[in-house]
């Protein structure tokens, strides 16, 4: 070690004579004598030797103690970030692009609770003085492919990082991941983190982050700040494959944290109030204060997780619902949803269906328990003429396709209406009363598998072999001119 500050204190007189003949030399400097100077032989030595130096300043780090760094490096992460970096004792040195020290598979922890597990980190320190490793000054952090795992507790870690000093340096995060847990330790879902970046912002004054992430596949991008004197945190959220911005304000001033959201879908705007209070969440939302075409109130209870959403609809529109590209869809794909630890309790009412009108009164229920789905006692009416009822109903998916599983009750309150609408001859309209069948629809085929059909409780081969697969096709008028013909003919079967 003594050896060691020898060959510093060496360097350090060398640079600080260089200096002194750099200035005395560039006071006389001027463009007449300028080419001169180049065209010496010693100007190359002498920038050839500064090159040298330059390049010896930059290696020392690598003649400190390791053990020493390390607890420099400790101190000044913790106190920057009020985090412990179990760093190890593993690392590497390099100078380019700029100082840094390279550390790998070690961990991060608050309060003795294990935050992640660091495959890589790079820390770089100021080039002003690394003549001293007491005078190293951590600036720009960047971690690459971890695992962060956050539960209940440490939920709002990426939050509180706001309140860290970043006026020095930047944290960037990359190709990482964050495993959000329940109390059991179950994952209940992982967010991709492509790209994470903390820094000041020196014109608004305020730490900002900004990250691209992943969530089920799907890219989102959020814009983040804190402001530690009002209490608030402002927040913007894009979905560009939904055309969905979220300008999000959370006030924190209080126990029970109050927010307002703006949302724009498309061209419609919505409003939302929620508040935070203990473990619930529980919110509003309307498309605008003067019209309420669309009202939903819901509440989250984060542990053990339940949400339960109860809202209504000017109308539903069916065709986006049913698309398999759907983003509902893509996520029931997933299996994300069937998680044993989540408990959902859906319950929507719509006047109608968007470009289907005959269709009203909907009353669409759902339920997520135990790790299945359902949308159990769903119903709807068709002209005031007849009720659609919906049971015994399960969600899953089977060979990579979303199938849709149960049996449907249809009591018919005015049989000649439907006869009417479906154009049936008059000599096969025997009265109708309810027709009850099982079901197997399946979204990503659009084809409806029906089986045990009963027309006013009486079972009729014919009819059952005739309605055994419903395939529907891509425009409306085409399936409205399939539906009549189909229907037709089984009600002639029905009719003997």
């Amino acid at each position: 070690m003594i050896k060691n500050n020898y060959f510093v204190k060496f360097i350090n007189k060398i640079n600080l004579t260089i200096n002194k003949v750099i200035k005395k030399n560039l006071n006389k400097l001027n463009s007449a004598n300028f080419y001169k100077i180049t065209k010496s032989n010693k100007f190359f030595l002498s920038l050839f030797a500064l090159i040298l130096l330059f390049l010896s300043y930059l290696l020392i780090p690598n003649i400190y103690d390791k053990n020493e760094i390390n607890v420099k490096l400790k101190e000044q992460l913790q106190k920057k970030f009020n985090l412990n970096f179990n760093l190890s004792q593993n690392f590497t040195y390099n100078f380019l692009p700029r100082p840094h020290f390279i550390y790998r598979n070690f961990s991060i922890s608050k309060d003795e609770i294990e935050i992640s597990k660091i495959e890589k980190l790079k820390v770089f320190i100021s080039l002003n003085n690394l003549f001293s490793y007491n005078d190293f000054n951590v600036q720009n952090l960047i971690i690459e492919k971890s695992n962060f795992n956050l539960n209940n507790q440490t939920h709002n870690f990426f939050i509180k990082l706001l309140n860290s000093d970043f006026k020095d340096g930047k944290l960037i995060i990359k190709d990482s991941n964050i495993f959000y847990r329940n109390k059991d330790n179950e994952v209940l879902f992982i967010n991709k983190i492509l790209d994470m970046k903390y820094f000041y912002d020196i014109k608004n004054m305020k730490n900002k982050v900004v990250l691209k992430n992943e969530i089920f596949n799907l890219p989102y991008e959020i814009e983040l700040n804190k402001n530690n004197i009002d209490k608030k945190i402002f927040s913007k959220l894009n979905l560009d494959f939904l055309k969905l911005r979220i300008d999000n304000e959370l006030d924190f001033s209080k126990k029970d944290k109050k927010g307002l959201m703006n949302l724009i879908l498309n061209k419609a705007k919505f409003n939302a109030e929620y508040k935070i209070n203990n473990n619930n969440l529980y919110f509003n939302l309307f498309d605008t204060l003067e019209n309420f075409n669309v009202s939903y109130k819901g509440e989250i209870n984060f542990n053990p997780f339940y949400s339960k959403l109860e809202g209504s609809i000017k109308e539903i529109n069916i065709l986006n619902l049913l698309n398999s590209n759907n983003l509902i869809l893509q996520l029931l794909k997933t299996e994300i949803l069937n998680n044993k630890s989540l408990n959902f309790d859906l319950n929507i009412y719509a006047s109608e269906f968007q470009n289907f009108g005959d269709f009203i009164k909907i009353n669409l229920n759902s339920k997520i328990q135990e790790g299945l789905i359902d949308i159990d006692n769903t119903r709807l009416s068709w002209r005031d003429s007849a009720d659609f009822f919906l049971e015994d109903t399960l969600i899953y998916v089977k060979d990579g396709e979303l199938v849709l599983d149960g049996k449907f009750n249809l009591t018919i309150k005015n049989s000649n209406e439907v006869y009417k609408f479906l154009l049936t001859p008059k000599n096969y309209r025997n009265e109708l009363s309810n027709i009850k069948a099982n079901f197997i629809f399946n979204f990503d085929k659009k084809i409806a598998n029906l089986d045990n059909i009963l027309i006013n409780n009486k079972k009729n081969k014919d009819v059952n072999k005739t309605l055994e697969s419903l395939i529907f096709k891509k425009t409306k008028p085409q399936n409205t001119i399939y539906l009549k013909s189909i229907l037709n003919s089984a009600l002639k079967f029905h009719a003997g």
